[in-house]
């Protein structure tokens, strides 16, 4: 008899790495077989990354699901922040794989918080007691990732966006000022440009090209070797640069300004969840004062916000687990 296929294939493809998966099919549960992070601009495409991770792998695969930074259309999207693009009808041929699916990263994120136990969430406001509803999920990351969850009255159903590129709302004279530093280099503003690793690197730029605080010579010097939002954190925790600290501190309250947002427009009642390597690495900054009084900070419906619960997701593999489930429900009809 031939063997049925019982694997599944998962990615979440980031500007940065790309993390991929094999999983068991338990029942209707998945089981982690294996795993591997690339240098996603090291490849010139996702399938020379996916060929070196099943060049030793025989078992057929039933069906394979990746979360892509970018608009997905017709199974094809253009991550936004690499140079190449993702097909499925190529990956299904290429691998053999009769279900391929391709969903927005941020729609993974979102469809992998169901599959987290209540320990892979950190609190950053209880909000209402028993709050139900819609969701929203928040990604910074290389980039800045948005996507709702709809509550259907029974479960919630994902939807994807590409919120963060909407335009940058500054709140007070200091983020105007921000705003016109911005307009110079990129025309358009977005979110993104603010509330993001990239959005870390150009408050800092800006506060140092404006005289709004002093670059320390070692803090310059470690920009030249090393990730610049890694340097202006560590820093600004050791207590050693002053405009690290300020950099950080606008950086939170924009993207507190900026989840609430999201949030009022989805009308996200459920809760709003922030994913992404920055939340987490800058946790006790997110779970600050200045965060959330910018969350809750929206005139005649700050009460609504103040209502509202934000999490922070503290597993890295809820996006990949959204694209490994995804594609389990759409190889068996759902």
């Amino acid at each position: 008899m031939p063997v049925r296929p019982h694997l599944i294939l998962a990615g979440d493809i980031g500007g940065t790495k790309a993390n991929i998966a094999l999983f068991h099919v338990v029942g209707r549960k998945l089981s982690l077989v294996r795993e591997q992070r690339y240098p996603s601009a090291g490849y010139p495409g996702l399938n020379a990354i996916l060929r070196e991770f099943l060049a030793e792998e025989h078992q057929p695969i039933l069906a394979a699901g990746f979360g892509i930074p970018g608009v997905v259309s017709n199974g094809r999207a253009k991550p936004t922040n690499l140079s190449w693009g993702v097909d499925a009808e190529e990956i299904s041929v290429e691998f053999g794989i009769p279900h391929v699916q391709v969903l927005n990263d941020l729609a993974a994120n979102a469809c992998g918080i169901a599959h987290l136990p209540a320990g892979d969430f950190a609190i950053v406001q209880r909000g209402a007691p028993h709050a139900t509803g819609n969701r929203c999920v928040v990604s910074p990351g290389t980039g800045l990732g948005e996507a709702g969850l709809f509550w259907d009255g029974h479960r919630h159903l994902v939807w994807a966006c590409e919120g963060g590129h909407t335009d940058f709302a500054p709140r007070n004279e200091l983020e105007i000022a921000l705003l016109e530093y911005l307009i110079k280099q990129f025309v358009h503003v977005s979110a993104e440009r603010v509330a993001s690793g990239m959005g870390i690197e150009n408050i800092y730029k800006f506060l140092r090209d404006t005289g709004r605080g002093t670059e320390l010579p070692a803090v310059a010097q470690a920009m030249k070797t090393e990730n610049a939002g890694v340097v202006i954190s560590r820093f600004a925790d050791a207590g050693e640069c002053p405009m690290c600290a300020k950099t950080l501190d606008i950086f939170v309250s924009c993207l507190g300004a900026e989840a609430s947002n999201m949030a009022l427009k989805t009308m996200a009642t459920g809760g709003v969840f922030l994913g992404g390597g920055i939340p987490v690495k800058l946790l006790p900054h997110i779970q600050s004062v200045a965060f959330l009084h910018a969350f809750n900070d929206k005139g005649r419906l700050s009460s609504l916000m103040e209502n509202t619960p934000v999490f922070v997701i503290l597993n890295d593999q809820a996006a990949l687990l959204g694209a490994a489930y995804t594609a389990l429900e759409k190889s068996s009809g759902g």
